[in-house]
């Protein structure tokens, strides 16, 4: 079994952490709320007094963490990864940070550090059941050395070099982004045309989206939508994605549609909500217009 450290314990990464845990791996955990690492500690985990000291007694660091900032705050200074991160140590990456930050934190770690990027595929109720999709980027070697503590997470795939798996994973976010803002439109203009909500569920059943508008129904009729994204993070995602197509010179007119549904939802408060709110937020905006 390996000695893996986990860096940031939020709603996703404190349950991976406890598949880490159940799996039989020695665990050290570090977060900036430090009252987070409690319940890991209570079933055998180890808490850290910083990124670097997590980093010093591992051989695998995994970080998931909120946004580039969050990871450039852990991994760089004197109390960061980087200082405690040394050969044969691998850091892996699996935040959904875009490949700008993954090339950033690349370039700073020593020689003989490995890192692989490994973002996911899912939501707290996967990483909860160790059912994430987790896209794997970095050289094939060292992917294949950590498959198996990847595969007590969910289902790893390596889809290239280092970088590939943010990209992979901005690739999927684009089109979860796109279906949720088409969904929200044609309900807002099923209520324009006097559409009975029911009959246009009924409709929708029918076309490529059905199967979103049959999962989503509960929530929009019941106005309730169970936090298992945030929605402010939702729209982060989308600022990567048309941050890394812009930067290749590729035009995404509905990934920027979708992102500014998502900014107008978090202006109108619904930031800490689930990203799901967004479509409320669409049909109150049409029928208030």
């Amino acid at each position: 079994m390996a000695s893996i450290a986990v860096i940031g314990l939020g709603g996703m990464g404190s349950r991976m952490a406890g598949q880490l845990l159940d799996a039989g791996h020695d665990l050290v955990v570090w977060n900036r709320t430090p009252q987070r690492t409690s319940d890991l500690v209570a079933r055998g985990a180890v808490a850290a007094d910083s990124p670097a000291e997590a980093a010093r007694r591992a051989s695998l660091v995994i970080t998931m963490l909120s946004d580039p900032a969050a990871l450039q705050q852990v991994a760089e200074g004197p109390q960061g990864i980087v200082a405690g991160a040394t050969a044969p140590t691998t850091l892996l990456e699996m935040s959904t940070v875009g490949p700008a930050a993954v090339r950033r934190l690349a370039a700073m770690l020593p020689d003989g550090v490995g890192l692989l990027d490994a973002p996911v595929l899912g939501s707290i109720s996967e990483a909860e059941s160790g059912s994430l999709r987790i896209f794997v980027g970095g050289p094939e070697l060292l992917a294949q050395r950590w498959m198996p503590v990847l595969a007590a997470l969910g289902s790893p795939m390596h889809v290239g070099p280092l970088g590939a798996g943010a990209a992979a994973k901005l690739v999927a976010n684009s089109t979860l982004f796109g279906v949720l803002a088409v969904l929200g439109e044609a309900l807002a203009l099923a209520d324009g045309l006097g559409l009975p909500r029911n009959t246009a569920f009924e409709v929708l059943s029918a076309t490529p989206v059905g199967s979103q508008a049959d999962r989503r129904r509960p929530a929009i009729e019941s106005g309730r939508f169970p936090r298992r994204f945030a929605l402010s993070l939702a729209r982060k995602d989308v600022d990567l994605i048309v941050s890394a197509a812009e930067s290749t010179g590729v035009d995404l007119p509905v990934a920027a549609a979708a992102g500014q549904w998502l900014t107008a939802a978090q202006e109108a408060g619904l930031g800490d909500r689930d990203y799901s709110a967004v479509l409320a937020h669409i049909t109150n905006t049409a029928r208030s217009a």
